[in-house]
C-alpha cells in the first residue's frame, strides 16, 4: 500500500486535515500524565498526533516514526517543537529502539496499512516500559467516516468491481476488532471507545479536490477510474452527500474507535 502514500502534500490536503482534527482527542484520550515522559509516535505520517501531545503535555519528548521519508522531511518543515519533537524513518513492524525505551506509544490511523499489525503491535509493547498505555485508533470505515463511505458508495454504485476495494473491507474498522487485538497481545486495563470529530467543507469542490491526488485507497482508485468515468463518479458523489448545492458549505462527521491498554508490570509473558 506504499504507493498510496507518496506525496505529504496531497495527504495533508486529503486525510491530513482530518489527522488535525483527532490527533488532540487521541492525545487526551492515551492518558498521558502531565507530569511529562518519553512518547513514541508509531507511523506519524505528517505529525499531526506528535504535534498534538507537544501542545497537549509541554513535559513530554515525542519521537514520530514513519517509514515514508517524504512525510518524515514534510513533518519536520513543520515542527515547531523542535527541543521536543523528533521525527525519523523507521518501521512500526521493526522499530530500532531498545525494550522499555518509552513510557507510552501511540499510533494514529495507520494499523489497517500495516502488513502484518499484529507483529507492529507486538512491536510498540515491546519497546513501552511496563506500565506504560499502548493506544491506537482506526477509522469506522463501514458507518463512522461520512467522507470516505459516501465516495465508495458512489464507487459502488457506477463500478460494481469498486465494491472490493470498498474501505469497510478494512480488518480494523469496527467495534471489539481493536480490543480483540489488544487481548490478544496480553496487554491489561484495555478499554475502546468510539471518538467523535466533524470536518466542516467550504464547498463540494473542497471536500472533492483532495480526491484527485492520488492519496490513499480512495485516490488511489480515482487515479486508475479514468476521465470518461471521472465526471459520472462526481455527480454520485454529490448525490450520496444529499448535495442541492454544490458551492454551499456542508459538515461531514467522523468516528475512529480507539483502544488503550497497559503492559503488565512483570514481564514474564513471553514478551
Amino acid at each position: 500500500m506504499a504507493h498510496m502514500f507518496t506525496n505529504a502534500y496531497a495527504y495533508d490536503q486529503f486525510m491530513g486535515r482530518w489527522s488535525r482534527l483527532l490527533a488532540p482527542c487521541l492525545a487526551q484520550f492515551a492518558e498521558i500524565p502531565d507530569c511529562g515522559g518519553k512518547i513514541l509516535d508509531a507511523g506519524c505520517g505528517i505529525g499531526a498526533l506528535a504535534f498534538a501531545i507537544a501542545e497537549f503535555r509541554p513535559l513530554c519528548h515525542i519521537v514520530g516514526i514513519d517509514t515514508s521519508k517524504e512525510y518524515i522531511i514534510y513533518a519536520e518543515s513543520r515542527n515547531n517543537y523542535s527541543d521536543r519533537v523528533h521525527f525519523k524513518v523507521g518501521d512500526i513492524q521493526d522499530l530500532a529502539f531498545p525494550d522499555a525505551a518509552f513510557d507510552n506509544s501511540l499510533s494514529m490511523l495507520v494499523l489497517n496499512f500495516i502488513p502484518n499489525a499484529p507483529r507492529a503491535l507486538s512491536e510498540m509493547r515491546r519497546v513501552t516500559r511496563p506500565g506504560g498505555q499502548v493506544v491506537a485508533a482506526v477509522w469506522d470505515y463501514g458507518d463512522g467516516m461520512e467522507m470516505l463511505r459516501a465516495f465508495w458508495d458512489a464507487a459502488v454504485a457506477v463500478d460494481a468491481n469498486a465494491s472490493r476495494l470498498h474501505e469497510r473491507h478494512m480488518p480494523l474498522c469496527r467495534a471489539g476488532e481493536l480490543s480483540g487485538l489488544w487481548k490478544s497481545a496480553a496487554l491489561e486495563n484495555i478499554h475502546e471507545q468510539p471518538l467523535e470529530v466533524e470536518m466542516n467543507f467550504k464547498s463540494f469542490q473542497d471536500y472533492w479536490e483532495p480526491f484527485l491526488m492520488g492519496q490513499g485507497p480512495a485516490g488511489a482508485y480515482v487515479k486508475h477510474i479514468g476521465h470518461d468515468r471521472l465526471p459520472i463518479l462526481r455527480e454520485e458523489v454529490k448525490r450520496q452527500l444529499r448535495l442541492r448545492d454544490e458551492t454551499a458549505p456542508f459538515i461531514l462527521h467522523g468516528r475512529v474507535w480507539a483502544v488503550r491498554g497497559s503492559v503488565p508490570e512483570s514481564r514474564n509473558d513471553g514478551n
